[in-house]
């Protein structure tokens, strides 16, 4: 790389590639497609309750029941639906700025829902401590415990 006349930016030489610095970070996150079902019924779940959080809109929680009410081996559905609802809620109550969610259809997860499904995957392998220490990177001691709780009642529904 060379910089510009004034210093300021690095420009490629001849024969280098120009990558996109968006298209880089996202290549290097997980698509949908690397999760099981249940993984994807609840991504898209928190999709819409991102999406109500953020637009105030009744009919994104509506879009969540109707998501769950339709996806295949879901028992309960309302019930995963305020599991995943009440994992939001909390993990929103601590954070300094909103949680990053991707529209429902998207085939790229965000940071913010790269770490959600870190979490859930974890509680999902029901390994001793494992979670606590993923939950702590996450959101930190303030709600280790209610995050704990949250997560591993998700993952059991």
């Amino acid at each position: 790389m060379v910089q510009d006349a004034c210093g300021s930016v690095a420009v490629p030489e001849a024969g280098e590639a120009r990558l996109c610095p968006l298209q880089t970070a996202l290549s290097t996150r997980p698509c949908i497609d690397s999760y099981d079902q249940f993984s994807r019924v609840a991504l898209a779940l928190f999709r819409f309750i991102g999406a109500a959080y953020a637009t105030g809109a009744s009919d994104c929680w509506e879009a969540a029941y109707r998501f769950a009410d339709e996806a295949p081996d879901i028992a309960d559905s309302p019930l995963l639906v305020a599991r995943a609802a009440a994992l939001i809620r909390i993990l929103r109550s601590g954070r300094p700025c909103e949680l990053c969610f991707m529209p429902p259809s998207c085939r790229r997860l965000s940071k913010d829902e790269t770490e959600l499904m870190r979490l859930l995957t974890v509680a999902r392998r029901k390994h001793p401590g494992e979670l606590e220490s993923v939950v702590c990177q996450f959101v930190g001691h303030e709600n280790e415990i209610a995050t704990t709780r949250a997560v591993n009642a998700l993952a059991l529904c």
